[in-house]
């Protein structure tokens, strides 16, 4: 049997790639990528000569199989995206979950991601959180938000800057103005940017700054109503 590795690779800044990163992409049989052109860019720039084979969403269900046949002829075979860790809103779990079922070993090595960084630097709890990743943009889109109204924990979601406004929008109806947001966009880039403040505040800043880059929503939860104990009834004997 041989090894799947999930490769994280860097979201922003080149520098942000691991050293054993580096080293299981040059040793692996095969390097699958999200986009070999993207990815083509990345190994060049870290002198990494290997063969690249498309794995995307697109074709990942037909692709997978073969994959996993590879691996139990005894390949080491990497799985990269075109940034962060593969599965995380991008291709990869799909085929983490057949090459288990196959009694595979999965690695996934630890690396960038976008999420982590942009809950951390928001301000809002991160000790308890849940991970949205990208809405529907239509259909169930509503009835999801409205099953998030009663979230205690700080909520972490994915969004194009082109349905940004559009989104803020949408959380001031449904978890109210005053709910505090931070919105990080361009992570580990040169113009890495955090805008803070009341879904309010937020939403007037983009409104006035078109928003450019990737962007990751952090959005804090609704705090719990403290229920006080009934006062028991004294008896008269």
């Amino acid at each position: 049997m041989g090894i799947l590795y999930i490769v994280p690779t860097p979201v922003g800044n080149m520098e942000d790639m691991t050293l054993r990163a580096v080293r299981i992409l040059k040793e692996a049989d095969l390097v699958l990528a999200e986009d070999t052109r993207t990815s083509g860019i990345l190994l060049k720039h870290f002198d990494i000569k290997n063969h690249l084979l498309s794995h995307h969403k697109f074709n990942e269900h037909g692709t997978s199989a073969g994959i996993v046949e590879r691996l139990k002829a005894g390949q080491t075979i990497a799985l990269i995206s075109d940034a962060g860790t593969p599965g995380i809103s991008d291709p990869g779990f799909y085929l983490a979950r057949e090459a288990t079922r196959a009694g595979i070993t999965v690695q996934t090595l630890p690396g960038a991601t976008a999420c982590i960084p942009a809950l951390v630097s928001s301000g809002l709890p991160c000790d308890r959180f849940c991970f949205e990743g990208f809405l529907p943009q239509k259909k169930g889109r509503q009835t999801h938000l409205d099953s998030l109204r009663e979230e205690t924990r700080t909520m972490v979601f994915y969004e194009s800057p082109y349905r940004l406004l559009k989104t803020l929008k949408q959380f001031a109806e449904v978890f109210g103005d005053e709910r505090q947001v931070s919105v990080a966009r361009e992570i580990s880039k040169v113009h890495e940017e955090h805008v803070r403040g009341t879904l309010e505040e937020v939403t007037a800043h983009f409104a006035e700054e078109e928003p450019r880059g990737e962007i990751v929503i952090v959005l804090a939860g609704t705090v719990p109503v403290k229920k006080h104990p009934k006062k028991s009834k004294d008896i008269e004997i």
